[in-house]
């Protein structure tokens, strides 16, 4: 077995032999993750940061029973400590002896061309300074302009009592700037990311400008903005936009943890049509690049291409690992967590839906009245109903086919399963947006992912009479 950078082989083994004789199910998570952060606020320099964490969680499975406990010390004293602990809550019995011989380790490669570690703080400050000036030159009403740079180099091994060892080295780039805008309609904002699972050669000049520039657009555009209409409208989706809303409306409920508690709407469905026809949902970890991308989950199983929904019918839901073993399959690659101090648990990764062949323009042109987002906000979402309230941070009103005036920020307002059923046309001009998903206190990146599409009704939680 090649040696691990993080544990040694042979203590590896031992440690699961520990662990694996105190319960039915072992494991070892260890991971190494830098992390860097600048921001500039106002031109001037906020934060310049870096850190490094470094550590290992064990959990310990006895029938319904999970131990877990998480160490900094990846010395054998620390991990068995570790291990035991993690025992004590799941065993039940007395202990006996478990032999674990692992396969040979063979580490996932980053797609990274260049590392964090290789990129000086002052171009860092460069690329901030870059961002800032192109923000401010879109227009004099920009007063407010933040930029901020985040990063992190991950590697991460996993192993487990049934044998299986594998890790991986993910590196991801974060580039955000945050536009204010005055006017005589007050104090407007703008926001826009960028975020791949890749390293700094990502941010070329024409991110960096693009994303500035969006970012200013979007202020200045809502100064513009009139009160949104209230009641039941056709929503256009732009194509990208309109990805969290499905994460959350119908995702979070096709996740195995709230399908097996039958929390979720989905439940018991599978084969059913829960969908509109023109409706095909996939969860794909292997999205080269893109910010939900893992080679391996969390649990050490490949990412790969999970088709939920297809043309309207419920074909499957998302499996980590011990959920799977429990109902006799194998695991979706969707077992995930925060960092080594967390159980993982069952998670989205790249979600999306499929393109159509409508025409983006067309589906406009087609819509009487009604309203064009442009961009999403944050959403909640009860998994239980499928009921979910979301905000609009960039919409313009449909009038006679036409896009007219912006918006002020206002809600869509629906229900998950109703929504699948009323999308009606679906464009082929499909894109990604990278987000952060929450979930019982541990947060992951991910990405979402649409065409343009129009939904035949949904309700606006608009203020105008």
């Amino acid at each position: 077995m090649v040696p691990s950078p993080l544990i040694e082989p042979d203590v590896l083994e031992r440690v699961l032999s520990f662990a694996g004789a105190r319960g039915e199910f072992a494991e070892v998570y260890a991971e190494d993750r830098r992390s860097s952060g600048a921001s500039l606020d106002q031109g001037r320099v906020e934060e310049l940061s870096s850190g490094r964490d470094r550590g290992a969680g064990i959990r310990v499975v006895v029938g319904e029973t999970t131990g877990f406990a998480h160490t900094a010390d990846l010395s054998e004293a620390g991990l068995l400590a570790a291990a035991e602990a993690a025992a004590a809550v799941a065993r039940s019995g007395e202990p006996g002896a478990r032999a674990v011989t692992l396969g040979r380790l063979s580490e996932r490669a980053s797609l990274a061309h260049v590392l964090p570690e290789e990129v000086d703080k002052a171009h860092r400050v460069g690329l901030l300074r870059r961002a800032d000036d192109v923000a401010r030159s879109q227009g004099g009403a920009i007063s407010q302009v933040q930029v901020g740079i985040g990063d992190s180099s991950r590697h991460f091994l996993v192993a487990n009592t049934d044998g299986l060892i594998a890790g991986e080295h993910q590196v991801r780039t974060r580039f955000v700037v945050s536009c204010v805008a005055s006017g005589d309609a007050g104090l407007q904002t703008g926001y826009q990311p960028f975020a791949v699972t890749r390293g700094f050669e990502a941010l070329s000049d024409e991110v960096i400008e693009s994303t500035a520039r969006q970012a200013a657009r979007q202020a200045l555009t809502k100064l513009r903005a009139r009160p949104a209409p209230s009641g039941d409208l056709p929503v256009v989706l732009a194509g990208g936009s309109g990805g969290i809303l499905f994460h959350e409306a119908c995702g979070h409920g096709l996740e195995a943890d709230a399908i097996l508690k039958q929390a979720s709407v989905y439940a018991n469905r599978l084969g059913e049509r829960v969908a509109s026809p023109l409706v095909s949902l996939v969860d794909d970890g292997t999205v080269a690049g893109e910010w939900g991308y893992l080679g391996v989950d969390d649990e050490g199983h490949p990412g790969s291409r999970n088709v939920l929904i297809e043309n309207g019918v419920l074909t499957d839901y998302m499996w980590d690992l011990l959920r799977a073993r429990r109902e006799g399959r194998a695991s979706s690659g969707n077992g995930r967590r925060q960092s080594y101090q967390h159980l993982p648990m069952v998670r989205m990764t790249n979600t999306y839906l499929l393109p159509g062949q409508d025409d983006a323009a067309e589906i406009i042109a087609q819509t009487p009245y009604g309203v064009y987002v442009a961009q999403l906000g944050g959403g909640q979402v009860n998994t239980t109903t499928g009921d979910f309230v979301f905000g609009m941070t960039e919409a313009y009103l449909i009038e006679n086919g036409v896009v007219t005036t912006p918006l002020r920020d206002c809600n869509l307002i629906g229900n998950g399963p109703a929504i699948l059923q009323r999308v009606d046309a679906v464009a082929g001009d499909f894109s990604m947006t990278p987000g952060t998903c929450g979930k019982d206190g541990q947060s992951v990146p991910v990405g979402t992912g649409q065409a343009t599409m129009r939904l035949t009704s949904v309700t606006i939680g608009g203020t105008a009479s």
